[in-house]
């Protein structure tokens, strides 16, 4: 009787793909969910967890990107400075001032919390407008069932 073997990918032998996304009106929390399953390489049939089997994403016009609702408005973006108090700001002047950061915040934090998802993370290049260096790499659409937002 053949033992059928789990496959489990090495290291050097995941071909790496580039794509890009266009955040134009896309809502922040599912734009960041599908960029975190490309990344960790959870869309591939080879995925194994201890290797980073994920591709690069370059996304473009991030600022452009929304939120539903009053929630740009409504909701903080928090941190401690390390002296008394807690620092407090929206995510919209969060937005008007490093625009980058909502979204390689929101998908940081849907990554493992391990030494793996620094380097997933650094597959991510992220730009407020529409021009990007890697055209080098040909990258190909990233093909998602996305809702925009309707303003």
């Amino acid at each position: 009787m053949a033992v059928q073997r789990t496959y489990m990918a090495k290291p050097g032998e995941v071909q790496k793909q580039w794509h890009i996304v266009d955040a134009s009106d896309e809502v922040l929390g599912r734009l960041a969910s599908d960029i975190a399953v490309v990344l960790m390489g959870k869309h591939r049939p080879e995925y194994t967890p201890h290797v980073d089997c994920g591709d690069f994403v370059i996304v473009t016009n991030v600022e452009k990107i929304a939120m539903t609702g009053n929630k740009m408005q409504a909701r903080h973006y928090t941190w401690y400075t390390g002296y008394p108090g807690l620092r407090l700001e929206s995510y919209q002047d969060r937005q008007e001032r490093k625009p980058e950061d909502l979204l390689l915040h929101a998908v940081r934090r849907m990554l493992p919390k391990n030494r793996l998802a620094r380097q997933m993370l650094a597959k991510l290049k992220i730009y407020a407008g529409p021009d990007h260096p890697h055209t080098a790499q040909q990258p190909n659409e990233l093909v998602r069932q996305s809702k925009k937002v309707n303003n």
